[in-house]
């Protein structure tokens, strides 16, 4: 780890409570990787009849378990079947995210003994719903960090670095791409193709790199004319080795920089696209179908909306502390004041 890197490190974690909120956040996307563990209406493991399965990782074919009449296994209705010998481990949460609570009397219900945080519209565990809705949303977010990222460093120091007619050309381009309303186009084109993550994703990264590639290419031009690289090229080392070794892990700043706010937003674009109807296909759960569902239910189902607004605003009020700490971080006046 070089000087710098320490010491911007070190000004990081003077701040508690952005260094905590990095862990937290860490925590939870952690957690919510392996949400079919903690969250789920299928036991983790399965003793029937001698057998042993795991339901919460491989599918089991209703005939293994003597099951005629079906073609979906119901286990919580299995476990009423149970022998000598019979056991099932489940997770914290009995309940799935695509679930109904069919012993309802009625959709959505509030918060109770059964379902800590209510139901929605369809009679499904909110609380499960908003746990599986913050996988997606940063699983979106992130890929789509970091394609966009990568797309835009490469591109912005490709025209740094040569300059010339290729930072002429990327210019131009850039500009051209930049000009085009890309909310509005990936609306057409969500409405042509068929909606799906991995979709989103790609289109969000093609469209989002626009501005870092501007960053990173100022950052490769102040840096290109530098003793160092100077030495690089008279021990004769190629331009990619250059760039990729040398420029830039100290063109770093836009990208580090830049990391909370395009998270932040990827959270709050796929929950817009969401609630337009353009995200991801029903019944998946997300926050922007759960928001939808508020706007629906505004005056009968408060709970909807007060734990979904609160679910996205403490994700975001952890990425604002995170932002703090990482600006004074990278503040040369700052972190030499203390």
């Amino acid at each position: 780890m070089s000087p710098l890197v320490r010491e911007r490190l070190t000004a990081f974690r003077r701040r508690p409570v952005s260094w905590a909120s990095l862990w937290l956040l860490v925590g939870m996307v952690a957690l919510s990787l392996v949400a079919e563990l903690l969250a789920n209406d299928r036991p983790l493991v399965l003793r029937y009849r001698g057998q042993w399965y795991a339901p919460v990782l491989r599918d089991v074919a209703p005939a293994r378990l003597g099951l005629t009449d079906t073609f979906v296994v119901d286990y919580k209705a299995l476990a009423g079947r149970f022998g000598p010998g019979d056991a099932a481990l489940w997770p914290p949460v009995r309940w799935g995210p695509y679930e109904t609570d069919n012993a309802l009397a009625g959709f959505p219900s509030p918060p109770d003994g059964r379902h800590w945080l209510g139901t929605d519209d369809k009679g499904r565990d909110l609380l499960v719903r908003l746990v599986y809705g913050f996988r997606l949303s940063m699983v979106y977010a992130l890929s789509v960090w970091l394609l966009s990222f990568a797309l835009g460093m490469a591109l912005g120091g490709m025209q740094g670095f040569f300059g010339g007619w290729v930072d002429f050309v990327g210019q131009r381009l850039s500009e051209v791409w930049g000009s085009i309303p890309v909310f509005f186009l990936i609306l057409a084109l969500i409405a042509v193709f068929s909606p799906n993550l991995w979709l989103l994703i790609a289109l969000s990264s093609v469209f989002g790199w626009m501005n870092l590639a501007q960053y990173q290419r100022a950052e490769f031009l102040s840096l290109r004319r530098r003793d160092f690289v100077l030495a690089a090229q008279a021990v004769g080392a190629s331009p990619w080795r250059i760039m990729w070794t040398h420029l830039l892990p100290n063109a770093l700043t836009p990208f580090i920089t830049f990391t909370p706010f395009t998270i932040a937003g990827g959270i709050t674009s796929i929950a817009a696209l969401d609630y337009l109807g353009f995200g991801v296909p029903p019944p998946t759960p997300s926050w922007g179908e759960l928001l939808r569902q508020a706007l629906t239910h505004f005056s009968s189902a408060w709970w909807i909306g007060a734990y979904t607004v609160g679910s996205m605003f403490a994700v975001l009020l952890l990425l604002v502390f995170i932002n703090e700490g990482v600006r004074e971080a990278f503040d040369p006046h700052r972190s030499r004041l203390r």
